[in-house]
């Protein structure tokens, strides 16, 4: 069972995610509040922090990383670049989707960010990647060695947000062959997580948006 906490303005609004996620049993619904202030701090049982606000202030985003230091947060936004700040932020796992994400996408997501992966909708995601290349892309440290094409189809594929099932899917090889890239991956650009090297692959150009 995936313990969620719900922040969102509107009464309507945290009725209309309710029954979007009520769909799916093995998601709870621990917690609910119109603003983060009145939800911390959170239970500790919160594993996945839905956070739909019109407009996300800094302080907000601070309040939501010591809310749920161990768990993850999902936003619903509006404007991608409200997020931003979230590229070099210490959370486990986070997503943001569009508002107008469908049941399904939203329930893979809180699923997603559980498992603590990095997702999100291309429209959402690409210009945060974008911004990441042109800010960090000052001088970055050569590779000590490079990326196979095969290595480069997978951070591709992760920077789509899709899971390792699927990308054994879509190349044709074994979850236990794309977890070896993975692997070698986060050790050829000097990545601990999947955000990392999705950055880090971002900086450097390895990225096709």
């Amino acid at each position: 069972m995936i313990h969620v906490a719900l922040v969102a303005p509107a009464p309507a609004l945290r009725a209309g995610l309710r029954a979007l996620l009520s769909g799916d049993e093995s998601l709870q619904i621990v917690a609910e509040a119109a603003a983060l202030a009145e939800a911390a701090p959170l239970p500790a049982e919160v594993d996945v922090l839905i956070l739909a606000l019109p407009e996300i202030a800094t302080a907000d985003l601070e309040l939501a990383l010591r809310s749920i230091e161990h768990g993850a947060v999902l936003f619903l936004v509006e404007n991608p670049h409200e997020v931003t700040p979230l590229l070099d932020s210490p959370l486990r796992a986070w997503g943001a989707l569009s508002w107008e994400a469908s049941t399904e996408e939203l329930q893979a997501a809180v699923h997603a960010v559980h498992q603590g992966l990095w997702v999100g909708s291309p429209q959402v995601f690409q210009p945060l990647l974008a911004r990441g290349a042109s800010v960090e892309a000052s001088n970055p440290e050569p590779m000590a060695e490079t990326l196979t094409t095969r290595e480069s189809e997978v951070l591709q594929m992760l920077a789509q947000g899709l899971p390792n099932k699927q990308i054994a899917l879509a190349l044709n090889i074994s979850e236990h062959t794309v977890k070896f890239h993975i692997s070698s991956i986060y050790s050829k650009l000097g990545a601990t997580n999947r955000a990392e090297a999705i950055r880090q692959g971002a900086r450097r150009g390895l990225i096709v948006f």
